[in-house]
């Protein structure tokens, strides 16, 4: 068993390989002057079950172009299988044809790791469970609710909580979670005006006097969580707390979770942290490298992956 690291989060892969008890195999990814990527594996990995850690955030398409390219040198380097950790899955939200001429990028990428040369994927909380049927491959999709539910219990005790969804599409995910809680759940009714715009319109459920947790798999540019922050607040709530799997993070969007009802925002390490998420008062992550680690040891031994989502 060997884990490469590519350079979109290397914190995370140091983690995971110290939580597993193994070096980082040692390789260089390198940029050429007119930025072609460059990959060198100074390790023999025939025969070998290799785990390549690389999440495809922001620049997108380069960390994109590292992971497909260190999985074309592990191929034709005659490892036995090639498993593709990607703690964040880019391209997730282009998942079906949202109006004519469209592409499904979400499809393309599949196609692309596949052709690459992975032979399974790892990854956590897709944004759309769908994707893992544009697969010809084994895909391993992880949930970070048990441990979101440990540090919520860990934080806030015995407080009167609420789960809420900042819109219907994460009902779903909002409700498993209350559910392992064994609180109350409501939802935001939002209509969107235009792409990265939205409006909050009607806060389901009563949310007066308790402490509510906003549930969510990708923040990005915060428009949304904000705006249904200051509906609950307006509702009367208690305080307002986030949880949410990917910190994308986008232009504004950490002043905007800092001068919202937020009183704290708490992300995955999914994505690695920009210096002005760890400088800000009301952002905080927690790793998943505990998660990944063990994930990633059930499949080198062949065992269930499943018995983690407990």
């Amino acid at each position: 068993m060997k884990i490469v690291a590519c350079n979109s989060n290397l914190p995370l892969a140091e983690a995971v390989a110290a939580e597993l008890g193994l070096p980082l195999c040692n390789t260089t990814v390198r940029r050429f002057a007119d930025m072609e990527v460059f990959v060198e594996i100074h390790e023999n990995v025939r025969g070998e079950d290799v785990f390549v850690v690389q999440s495809t955030c922001t620049p997108t398409n380069d960390n994109l172009m590292e992971l497909l390219i260190m999985l074309d040198a592990l191929r034709r380097g005659s490892a036995k299988r090639i498993t593709a950790v990607m703690p964040y899955f880019g391209y997730a939200r282009q998942d079906r044809k949202s109006g004519p001429r469209t592409p499904i990028s979400a499809k393309l990428v599949a196609n692309l790791l596949v052709e690459a040369g992975a032979s399974r994927v790892l990854t956590l909380d897709l944004h759309a469970m769908q994707i893992q049927g544009f697969f010809d491959i084994p895909v391993d999709n992880l949930y970070a609710a048990p441990l979101f539910v440990r540090d919520i219990r860990a934080q806030y005790g015995d407080r009167d909580l609420m789960i809420v969804s900042p819109d219907v599409g994460g009902v779903v995910r909002a409700r498993q979670l209350a559910q392992r809680l064994n609180t109350d759940l409501a939802i935001i009714d939002k209509r969107r005006e235009r792409a990265g715009v939205s409006e909050v319109m009607n806060v389901i459920g009563d949310v007066r006097g308790r402490h509510c947790l906003l549930v969510d798999d990708i923040i990005d540019s915060g428009g949304s969580l904000c705006n249904a922050a200051r509906a609950i607040a307006a509702q009367g709530a208690a305080s307002v707390g986030a949880y949410v799997t990917h910190g994308v993070l986008t232009g504004q969007s950490v002043e905007r979770v800092a001068d919202s009802p937020i009183e704290m925002l708490t992300l995955t390490d999914s994505i690695k942290a920009t210096d002005a998420v760890r400088a800000a008062r009301n952002i905080r992550q927690v790793t998943i490298s505990g998660l990944l680690a063990r994930a990633m040891r059930a499949v080198a031994d062949e065992s269930s992956v499943s018995s983690l989502f407990d």
